[in-house]
């Protein structure tokens, strides 16, 4: 799974792919289909890429990428963003089984579930990450 370059902007809905930089900061383009083009300044918005993204765990985080692969080599299926708590934490144990359910809300699973549904279907998905550089 090579997710390089995704990153999830604070404060605005989905996902992104970072294109470029320029002097007022990360050119962005969104991973829909319309791929709207924004630019965002560092100093006033915060910015993760989906790899450094973690999930609070009981012993140790749990890193975002090795949810979707759960997910993916798994083949669970994800429930709808709009079911109720009780369903999004069930499949959530199932995925991320040592996550800390006090810190882990149902806003941030289906944050999640949103995330993975965007871009299960990019190319990217399917490719393995490029080795670390040394």
């Amino acid at each position: 799974m090579n997710l390089r370059g995704l990153v999830s902007v604070t404060g605005k809905p989905g996902l992104f792919k970072l294109i470029g930089q320029n002097k007022g900061g990360f050119v962005l383009e969104t991973l829909d289909a319309s791929k709207l083009k924004s630019v965002v300044n560092l100093s006033t918005t915060k910015m993760a890429t989906l790899e450094d993204i973690t999930i609070y765990g009981e012993d140790e985080e749990i890193r975002l990428l090795d949810i979707f692969e759960k997910i993916k080599t798994d083949n669970v299926e994800t429930p709808d963003v709009k079911a109720d708590g009780a369903t999004l934490r069930n499949f959530f144990r199932e995925v991320a089984p040592n996550h800390d359910e006090e810190r882990v809300y149902s806003s941030d699973i289906k944050k999640i579930i949103t995330w993975y549904n965007i871009i299960k279907e990019l190319p990217l998905f399917d490719e393995e990450a490029p080795a670390p550089l040394v």
